[in-house]
């Protein structure tokens, strides 16, 4: 319910397996909204990696502060990653103490939105499944 961005439909099992195995390192990037201010700390354990699971420990992430509203108390962070658990940016997110107030997955691998509008889509091209299967 509060959560946007880019999806990639297809019936091509060997293709989601390519794009959702974290061995092929195909990144997702999303902008997260945050309720609070997020230290420098704070993102450096995002970057370090975190406990989520039992057993299960993210591998490092790109995080960088994008905007920070103290008016409202709230930050936004970019967050890069190429695992894709279920639920994984807000899980780290909960692991530092923040509450998502907004997600968007604005990129998968090199493919991003660009203009396209809130419940609209489009076919991929030859090119970007191209640089997906790299």
């Amino acid at each position: 319910m509060y959560t946007s961005g880019a999806l990639i439909l297809t019936n091509d099992g060997d293709f989601v397996y390519k794009l959702t195995h974290p061995k092929h390192e195909i990144t997702k990037t999303y902008t997260v909204t945050l309720k609070g201010m997020v230290s420098d700390e704070e993102i450096e354990v995002l970057r370090n990696g975190v406990k989520i699971e039992e057993n299960f420990v993210t591998s490092p992430a790109k995080v960088r502060k994008i905007k920070e509203d103290i008016e409202n108390n709230r930050t936004r962070l970019e967050i890069v990653i190429h695992e894709g658990r279920n639920r994984q940016v807000r899980k780290m997110c909960e692991k530092i103490g923040k509450h998502v107030l907004a997600l968007h997955r604005s990129k998968i691998g090199d493919i991003d939105l660009k203009n396209l509008k809130i419940g609209n889509w489009r076919f991929l091209t030859e090119k970007e499944v191209e640089s997906l299967l790299k």
